[in-house]
């Protein structure tokens, strides 16, 4: 009957690590390759075409790097939808924005919308060449979450 118990008790225990081991996996992200020593990781999502908004995930970006050394921090900005706005050649914000590419802030542009806006107004808007093309702004974002990074919304 003990051994029976024991038994009992061993599967149970191996079954609970076995549910708890994605857990663990997730808890721990892989380093980064092109910054191991990040100790956090951001994405901020950008889908707002309102010149205030895209300042602000500007700014917060801006102090996330003061706050942490560059190496230690990752940041991705996600635009999608009116948010892409930010990332057009000829907005007056791109110094801001190629200044925090220069420090390690990556920019991503969501395709679907640059095809949308191709679809409905007959012409590509042009995006800064530094911007990294996503297929899927939301779904890039959500591929984000789950491998560690912090969503904020600013």
């Amino acid at each position: 009957m003990t051994d029976m118990l024991t038994r009992r008790g061993a599967v149970a225990a191996a079954a609970v690590t076995l549910a708890l081991a994605p857990l663990t996996l997730r808890a721990q992200p892989a380093p980064l390759p092109d910054k191991p020593f990040a100790e956090h990781r951001i994405v901020l999502q950008l889908s707002d075409g309102d010149a205030k908004k895209q300042s602000l995930v500007l700014s917060v970006a801006n102090n996330l790097i003061k706050a942490y050394d560059p190496d230690r921090i990752a940041i991705e900005v996600v635009a999608f939808g009116p948010g892409i706005d930010l990332l057009r050649t000829e907005n007056a914000s791109r110094p801001r924005v190629e200044s925090l590419i220069a420090q390690g802030v990556r920019f991503d542009v969501c395709v679907n919308t640059l095809d949308t806006i191709e679809r409905e107004t007959g012409k590509r808007p042009a995006i800064i060449q530094s911007a990294t093309p996503v297929q899927v702004g939301v779904g890039h974002i959500l591929s984000l979450t789950e491998n560690g990074y912090t969503l904020v919304r600013p």
